[in-house]
């Protein structure tokens, strides 16, 4: 029975990838540091501070950088950003069956919030600051029977909450990665998404 149905956030229901390069070029001139907002954007998915000591950042900085970003996250960002193809109708398809959409996602979850809030996207609750394994708190918690992402973290999430594993080919991981992580199924777009489920979950 589906009881409610989970999505990653970035690059499966929202491109934030423009504010992304901006927001971490500006965190790099601010504090003369070596941060390519480029590379940041296209491999979105694990939290800040592994992008950030992965651009060699001292880890006495990262704290008070991490401050920074989220600080400036909503006048850079929030604007940037766009609901991708196929967001809005596959939240109002598992409503439209009877189940609850969630949101987990590894995003600082007051920001998180108001790209929910500023795309006006149809979910039911939003659950942030979870990355890869660790995700599967939340699906567990509000019984997820069904999981939505982008990135190979997310296919290790819903694998350890028991639930259906969905890659989407929108996010830097490729098929092959997402399958090896454990998804069930891939779909080439969102858009695919809605009549994926009602199909399997009619």
């Amino acid at each position: 029975m589906l009881t409610c149905v989970g999505f990653d956030l970035d690059m499966t229901l929202i491109d934030p990838r423009p504010g992304m390069v901006a927001a971490m070029n500006r965190l790099g001139e601010d504090n003369d540091l070596p941060l390519d907002g480029e590379h940041f954007a296209a491999h979105l998915g694990p939290p800040l501070d592994h992008s950030l000591r992965g651009f060699g950042t001292p880890e006495e900085k990262i704290p008070d950088l991490i401050t920074q970003f989220r600080a400036t996250y909503p006048e850079i960002v929030i604007p940037r950003t766009v609901a991708l193809p196929g967001a809005v109708e596959s939240l109002r398809a598992v409503r439209d069956l009877g189940a609850t959409a969630l949101v987990v996602t590894g995003k600082y979850g007051p920001n998180a919030d108001l790209h929910v809030k500023a795309l006006d996207l149809p979910v039911d609750r939003l659950v942030g600051d979870l990355w890869s394994a660790s995700k599967a708190e939340a699906l567990i918690e509000h019984g997820a029977t069904v999981y939505v992402g982008d990135h190979i973290g997310d296919m290790v999430g819903a694998r350890a909450a028991g639930a259906v594993a969905v890659g989407v080919l929108s996010g830097p991981c490729s098929r092959d990665e997402l399958v090896e992580a454990g998804a069930e199924v891939v779909l080439d777009a969102l858009t695919e998404f809605p009549e994926w489920l009602r199909r399997t979950f009619p």
